[in-house]
């Protein structure tokens, strides 16, 4: 380790890793760690609770947007889209520039654009201007997203480390759980721009706290970082994710999915070139050889393919089949948040004693359990069901989550946090992209093989467009027919979902060494 490493490190109160690619010792890994480091989590988790939320709390906000805007369903899509398809294209080259120029500066300069982009969203006068304000938030979370674990594998020791990530699940969840009831409660007290002013405060409170806590770090011996694999790795990320999301909508505009589909060919297979030939490469692929690693991150995909659209599905169970409004449903997802919460408590202690292994094992095993429960929901059964499955979801989630991000955290090495994070990030927010396309397909398929022939296509096309049809017929007997087809095809996709759970958990125990 150089001199200069030494020295910066001691200054900030966090240890850098050496740069031969092994990671922290064992002497570091046992250390004490920074003396803040739980306020420093607190201040690291305020900040990924805003840009979570802000990835649910919108839907609740969608049909206000659409009647000030006159926005038909096209415009509103690229709304929601703008933040995640910019958010998941940027993440792997905020990574390397977290690790490069600092990981508390990026966080900060994220932290403050985000903090502008929402109070932008919020004055919007178009759809346009907030479609382009959406997008700069994209950019502020993408910012934002992988400095919080960078940092907190610097501060925390390697055996305290699984606890500090239980919390961070559990802030995450929580904060996507949330959002919807949240959503619901501004656009009902205020407006549909209350979604966006609330960020203002909490980012403002956030960026204080990373300020005055958070110790600064880097890689000293990080190279200058490669734009031409910035741009590249960017558009092959962001038209990945773009054909995917647009591509699971009803009546997919198909020039859209084409064009993502090119950009993502040309962008990743570009990129992967590339990082063969430049000196230091954005991504370092020897990662992938690593079992532990690559079958860490194989399994958090395959479960969040699976998780990806359990939100969207079960919020229209809750409002077109149990009745419910949209603060109601946003309010019933509550069980959820709570059980990751108590699964955490459990996950934080279970790699130390249990092994990382058999941690993300029991608790996917788990999570197939409470996609079961999901499956069995019917238009006759009310609400404790679906409290009782997204409660065992949650207790699964939150026990296996600690166990994922330690492992895969634990085979980059430590100067590289930033790289390792943002890899981490890409992969669930992959899975999570592909699961609401594919899912979100298979529950449109098996809807309408559930309905009457005489049923037009474009109100076949979802559940709130058939129910929509019959209101105006006034047929009730087809509004009848429609909920059923909906809770049918709900319990062929949570059934799905809960396959994807089942490989998840096979790839875990067949490919994780037994202790890490």
């Amino acid at each position: 380790m150089s001199e200069r490493k030494h020295a910066g490190a001691a200054a900030d109160g966090v240890t850098e890793a050496g740069s031969d690619g092994h990671g922290v010792t064992e002497a570091e890994s046992d250390g004490p760690g920074h003396p803040k480091r739980w306020w420093i989590l607190g201040a690291v988790c305020t900040a990924l609770l805003i840009i979570v939320v802000d990835n649910t709390v919108l839907s609740v906000a969608l049909p206000a947007l659409g009647a000030h805007f006159e926005a038909g369903t096209t415009t509103l899509q690229a709304v929601a889209d703008a933040y995640v398809v910019v958010f998941a294209g940027l993440l792997l080259a905020a990574g390397a520039a977290s690790d490069r120029y600092g990981r508390r500066r990026t966080l900060v300069i994220g932290l403050a654009l985000f903090a502008a982009a929402s109070a932008a969203a919020a004055l919007a006068p178009s759809a346009s201007w907030l479609i382009g304000a959406r997008a700069a938030m994209g950019v502020g979370a993408a910012l934002v997203m992988p400095p919080t674990l960078a940092i907190l594998v610097q501060v925390f020791p390697a055996s305290q480390r699984p606890k500090a990530f239980a919390v961070w699940t559990a802030v995450a969840a929580i904060a996507m759980a949330g959002g919807p009831a949240l959503g619901g409660l501004l656009v009902a007290a205020w407006s549909w721009a209350a979604v966006f002013w609330i960020n203002v405060p909490l980012a403002a409170a956030a960026l204080l706290s990373v300020v005055l806590l958070v110790p600064e770090s880097a890689d000293p011996d990080a190279s200058p970082i490669d734009l031409t694999s910035v741009m590249l790795v960017t558009l092959g990320m962001g038209g990945a994710t773009l054909a995917v999301l647009v591509l699971s909508e009803p009546e997919p505009a198909w020039a859209t999915v084409g064009l993502g589909a090119a950009a993502a060919v040309t962008g990743l297979t570009g990129f992967a070139l590339r990082q063969r030939r430049v000196q230091t490469p954005l991504v370092d692929f020897a990662l992938y050889r690593d079992r532990n690693f690559a079958g860490a991150s194989l399994a958090a995909a395959l479960l969040t393919l699976g998780t990806g659209s359990t939100l969207f599905v079960l919020t229209q169970h809750l409002q077109l089949v149990l009745g419910f409004n949209a603060a109601q449903a946003g309010a019933a997802l509550a069980p959820l948040a709570a059980g990751v919460a108590a699964g955490s408590i459990a996950g934080g202690r279970a790699p130390q004693r249990i092994g990382a292994r058999f941690s993300i094992v029991a608790g996917f095993l788990v999570i197939i359990c409470g996609f079961l429960v999901l499956a069995s929901l019917d238009s006759s059964n009310g609400y404790p069901p679906v409290a009782l499955g997204l409660a065992v979801l949650g207790l699964g989630t939150g026990f296996s989550g600690p166990a994922v991000t330690s492992t895969v955290l634990g085979a980059v090495p430590r100067h590289r946090a930033g790289m390792g994070s943002a890899l981490n990030d890409t992969h669930q927010q992959l899975g999570i992209a592909i699961g609401i396309a594919v899912i979100g397909g298979l529950l449109a398929t098996a809807y309408r093989t559930g309905l009457p022939d005489s049923v037009p296509p474009r109100p076949a096309g979802s559940l709130n467009s058939t129910l929509n049809y019959a209101a105006a017929r006034s047929d009730t007997a087809l509004a009848d027919t429609a909920r059923t087809a909906f809770t049918t095809a709900q319990t062929t996709t949570m059934l799905a979902a809960a396959g994807c759970a089942a490989a998840g958990a096979l790839v875990a125990a067949r490919v994780l060494r037994a202790r890490a």
